[in-house]
């Protein structure tokens, strides 16, 4: 991670987390998530008195909403004017218990997380006022492939999509529901989610093969070719876009590392974003 986005990330958070602020929100802070019909989730508002829309961010498994609230994805979408929305994947009866309902060969979840995704969203909206603004859902590893699920399933949950260090599992749909826009990053070198997946629990579940997601959503968004209409090279990443698509478009990032995010990711992902919502 970059150490002078980490110090902006920190002071931000330290700001919003302060006394003041926590005393005129009244639920989402580290210590204080919020409440709604099957679970909890974390949230923090920018300064600016009319948001510019919201970014929902999905944990990695093992990890927590409260834990994204430090993050450079949180501290650039509130330098921007975004509402940071980051919930709580719980399922205390399953195998993984801090996790995402990602569809899956044999694996059960109590809880609908797509319909929990939605019930968090309706409190954030109810509480700012900001049903018709822009909304982006990003997430990481089991939070990035809970991502790619309401991307194809359920499309009109969000305006564009960010998934990181995760896809669909298997069995792949054929096609998705409907076309999105979709910007989706991975490590070259990712031995916990590979590109071309790895199976668990003697081949039962199968995590899906990222090359085969792209391929299901470039038919659904019928784009015109199989390879990319455009390559670009930055450094150390290696970009691919399918933008000559029927409706949507699909970016991937590749970059050298592993199981984690490239330097810069948040605020790439962000220009992404806001470069969609201008057209």
């Amino acid at each position: 991670m970059n150490k002078g986005i980490f110090q902006v990330a920190s002071i931000v958070f330290a700001a919003l987390l302060s006394p003041e602020n926590l005393h005129a929100q009244s639920c989402g802070g580290l210590l204080t998530p919020c409440a709604v019909e099957g679970g909890t989730y974390h949230v923090l508002f920018p300064e600016t008195p009319e948001p510019a829309g919201i970014v929902m961010h999905l944990h990695g498994g093992g990890s927590t909403g409260g834990g994204m609230l430090n993050s450079d994805l949180a501290s650039e979408a509130l330098s921007r004017g975004y509402v940071f929305v980051a919930p709580n994947g719980e399922h205390p009866e399953a195998r993984w218990t801090k996790d995402w309902s990602v569809r899956a060969d044999s694996m059960k979840f109590e809880r609908d997380d797509a319909a929990f995704l939605s019930t968090v969203l309706a409190d954030v909206q109810n509480k700012t006022d900001l049903a018709e603004a822009p909304l982006l859902l990003s997430g990481f590893s089991r939070g990035g492939s809970m991502v790619w699920d309401m991307a194809c399933w359920q499309p009109d949950f969000a305006d564009a999509y960010a998934a990181l260090a995760g896809a669909l599992w298997e069995q792949l749909p054929d096609r998705c529901a409907e076309p999105v826009y979709l910007f989706h990053t991975h490590g070259w070198t990712d031995r916990v989610v590979p590109l071309e997946g790895r199976s668990f629990f003697d081949g039962t579940v199968v995590q899906g093969d990222v090359w085969a997601s792209l391929k299901v959503l470039r038919e659904t968004n019928g784009c015109k070719n199989r390879q990319p209409d455009s390559n670009t090279f930055e450094g150390e990443l290696w970009l691919r876009h399918w933008t000559d698509c029927d409706a949507g478009r699909i970016d991937l990032m590749l970059h050298k590392g592993g199981h984690s995010a490239p330097d810069g990711w948040a605020a790439r992902v962000m220009n992404w974003f806001e470069e969609l919502e201008r057209g």
